[in-house]
């Protein structure tokens, strides 16, 4: 085995986008919380219905870890259905190494269902419980884990004893729903192993068990759990950094167009200024890094295509508008 640069573990999905024509949004101006309703007992029209595969928090960000440049693998459990061929096809195409994926006759593949109505979206999930086994592997520089199943609490107890003897990997934990869910008492031990714990705001505030709370005092409790850096992205408000020196901000990347599709924007924040750290940036560079990627996905329908290469991305760092910059806050 090889030493990779990158890797990345976590559950892949195939996106089913059901593009809706006929829904209504309504929301609540106190707290904010939308929700979307249909009619009850009708036949709801739809105007596509488009299928993605090899998607996934991790998925997501092992894709833009190759095309920028790293050398990257997957560990990852899927089905050897169709689907499973499908999400194979596109790591293969990627150039992702896939020593660390598995694949079961017994289990099908992860399939989830996107309700997308203008450029929002409402996921229907289901985590199949697969076979979960972390395996003998050499120490990559960087291991990136998010969502998982609520049964694969073997990886996250095998990570929490690893990490300790090969100290030099650095995990960047992205926590996904069930992670958060069992919450962080649970997932203590490798809160304490992590170099970068990154998330958005609503899900801080649920991980740290509380109500809206202020993003200084949420960038230092998460903190506090035990990661080196906590990274909170916030919306149109931008997205936070705090390192235990000082608390650095900057704000979204201007979108050239309306968004098309919003999912995997905090997947390609996330990976992306893990990435620039991985690749020996400072960290107010890899915090402009992170939002050039999120614009460009939300551009494309689905979380990956709109991922750039290095060349791509340095591009828009060589361009970048009046105001995009990073501040002391």
């Amino acid at each position: 085995m090889k030493t990779l640069d990158f890797l990345a573990i976590g559950d892949i999905v195939v996106d089913n986008f059901i593009r809706l024509e006929e829904a209504e949004v309504h929301c609540d101006i106190d707290n904010e919380e939308c929700t979307i309703s249909m009619n009850w007992g009708d036949k709801i029209p739809f105007e596509s219905s488009t299928p993605i595969s090899a998607v996934g928090n991790s998925p997501n960000a092992a894709v833009s870890a190759a095309r920028l440049g790293l050398s990257t693998g997957l560990m990852t459990w899927m089905g050897t259905d169709r689907l499973g061929d499908d999400c194979m096809d596109v790591l293969v195409r990627e150039g992702i190494n896939g020593d660390f994926i598995s694949r079961s006759k017994e289990v099908p593949t992860n399939a989830h269902y996107v309700l997308w109505f203008h450029a929002e979206r409402t996921i229907l999930i289901k985590h199949n419980e697969f076979p979960y086994h972390f395996p003998e592997l050499v120490a990559p520089k960087y291991i990136y884990l998010s969502s998982l199943a609520p049964t694969a609490h073997l990886i996250h107890e095998a990570l929490a004893e690893w990490l300790p003897r090969h100290p030099q990997t650095k995990l960047i934990f992205q926590p996904g729903t069930f992670q958060i869910e069992v919450g962080k008492d649970a997932m203590a031990p490798l809160y304490k192993n992590t170099e970068i714990v990154a998330c958005n705001k609503e899900e801080a505030e649920r991980i740290l068990e509380r109500g809206e709370d202020d993003i200084k005092n949420l960038l230092r409790d998460m903190r506090a759990l035990g990661p080196k850096i906590a990274l909170i992205t916030d919306g149109p408000n931008g997205a936070f950094v705090f390192d235990g020196e000082q608390i650095l901000t900057v704000p979204m990347y201007p979108d050239p167009r309306p968004p098309v599709d919003r999912t995997g924007a905090g997947d390609a924040f996330t990976s992306t200024f893990g990435i620039a750290l991985a690749l020996g940036k400072p960290l107010h560079e890899a915090m402009l890094w992170g939002p050039i990627n999120s614009m460009s996905v939300v551009q494309q329908l689905g979380a990956q295509k709109g991922l750039l290469t290095r060349q791509a991305l340095e591009t828009y760092l060589k361009n970048v508008p009046d105001g995009y910059k990073v501040s002391v806050l």
